[in-house]
């Protein structure tokens, strides 16, 4: 995982959808995406709302505020678009456009600014000479649901819907609050609509996405939690062959999950987890809500109902304090949870952040840090690799032979099978990385 993106302790998938590639646009609206699998699904939303307000000849940044070398990434590629496109309409948003307004209200190749709050709303792109060329409010007074985002995001394997959006907590580390605000939930029968729709177009997979997806349905009506949309789903969709979730808080998994997990075999068995460390202390200083045991008895209990579940997690290298013992607890707890995907972060200071005050380490220490915990990720994927052999899958192939198992395993495989289906395969070894299966 390249170092430009940072875990927060939510649901953010990491893409890494840095743009190298020249943006040219002459007529229409062009979207580069930065950071997360939730900004590239708001990015669609941005596409359709622009396009809709009938802006033209425009180029849009939805940016990322997870570290500084996200945010650095999106000032170059704001000053190369200038360059080749310099009668364009350049526009910001996003997390870092929310978080920093100031350093891209002060690039003089920035037309308009449009915070997050605003950057999915009908209106936001009707732009003339005599709009105002900053639009950032208050992302805190942002109450409403995030019901109209679950337009969803297709790629031809599968679709993600996002169910809620913005985050509660404060995790010392974390900018992500600052970018998108407060938890706010889709209603459920918005979800399970959507998800007909999507079942409708022969999608198979269909997977839930969110900023802090556990606190789902806190600021709803009868304040239910994310097992019951889960089961409701999975209940009024019957057509829809897997419902995986995309990463869970540690902290969090109530029972009606839990039974999801035991009971339906189309809710895919993989959890990533937001676990960030594996002691006590740094865990405390990053202000999470779980500690190593917790972490631990999470993974048996959810093991026990579904064995065959596997799990991923996020993981920071070189937080503020952390000491070499500090560390060790983070290496060993790979194993103590026996982890199979691991996505490792060098720590980044934030702007605002608590963290960022604390006393930091060199850059050298937190790379090598860094490099360990990638190396002991590589082990545990060959360790998952290895147990997998003989075993038979129903893989969602995502393109010519390559398909991803119902726990997440990347397969590779000989012959054909149609993109977006499932396909029965028998995994016959690996390479290290990814499976390697033949069709039956």
């Amino acid at each position: 995982m390249a170092d430009t993106l940072h875990p927060h302790h939510h649901e953010h998938e990491a893409l890494n959808e840095t743009p190298d590639t020249p943006v040219n646009v002459a007529t229409g609206v062009e979207v580069v995406t930065f950071g997360c699998r939730l900004n590239s699904y708001e990015s669609e939303v941005i596409r359709k709302t622009a396009a809709g307000d009938g802006l033209d000849g425009a180029i849009i940044f939805n940016t990322c505020a997870v570290t500084n070398e996200a945010v650095r990434q999106a000032r170059q590629a704001i000053r190369r678009a200038r360059k080749e496109n310099p009668d364009a309409k350049l526009i910001v948003t996003g997390c870092a456009a929310q978080t920093d307004p100031d350093t891209f209200a002060n690039m003089p190749e920035v037309d308009f600014l449009i915070g997050n709050g605003d950057k999915a709303k009908a209106g936001s792109y009707s732009l003339t000479p005599d709009s105002a060329r900053i639009v950032v409010n208050d992302i805190f007074s942002v109450k409403e649901t995030a019901g109209h985002l679950i337009d969803g995001l297709k790629d031809r394997a599968r679709a993600y819907v996002e169910v809620q959006n913005g985050c509660d907590h404060r995790c010392t580390f974390c900018i992500i609050p600052y970018g998108r605000g407060n938890s706010r939930s889709a209603a459920a029968g918005d979800v399970v609509g959507q998800i007909q729709r999507l079942v409708g177009e022969g999608y198979n997979e269909v997977v839930l996405t969110g900023v802090d997806m556990t606190s789902w349905g806190a600021d709803l009506p009868g304040t239910p939690q994310l097992g019951h949309l889960v089961a409701r789903i999975l209940k009024h969709v019957p057509e829809l062959k897997r419902l995986r979730l995309s990463s869970i808080d540690a902290a969090e998994i109530d029972d009606t999950l839990l039974r999801a997990f035991a009971e339906q075999e189309r809710l895919a068995p993989y959890l990533h987890l937001s676990l960030q460390h594996g002691d006590d202390m740094i865990l405390k200083r990053m202000k999470r809500r779980h500690s190593r045991a917790d972490s631990i008895a999470l993974v048996e209990k959810i093991r026990a109902v579904r064995p065959d579940i596997a799990f991923g997690a996020d993981m920071i290298a070189g937080f503020p304090t952390e000491t070499d013992e500090h560390f060790a607890g983070a290496l060993s707890l790979v194993d103590d949870c026996d982890l199979s995907f691991l996505h490792v972060f060098p720590f980044s200071p934030r702007p605002q952040t608590p963290a960022a005050k604390m006393p930091q380490h060199p850059r050298p220490l937190i790379k090598a840090r860094a490099e360990q915990l990638r190396a002991k990720g590589a082990q545990a994927l060959i360790r998952h690799l290895d147990r997998q052999t003989d075993r038979e899958v129903m893989a969602v192939v995502e393109k010519s032979g390559f398909a991803r198992a119902p726990d997440f395993t990347e397969v590779t495989f000989a012959g054909e099978a149609a993109v977006g289906g499932l396909a029965r395969m028998r995994i016959t070894g690996h390479d290290g990385k990814r499976a390697m299966a033949e069709l039956i």
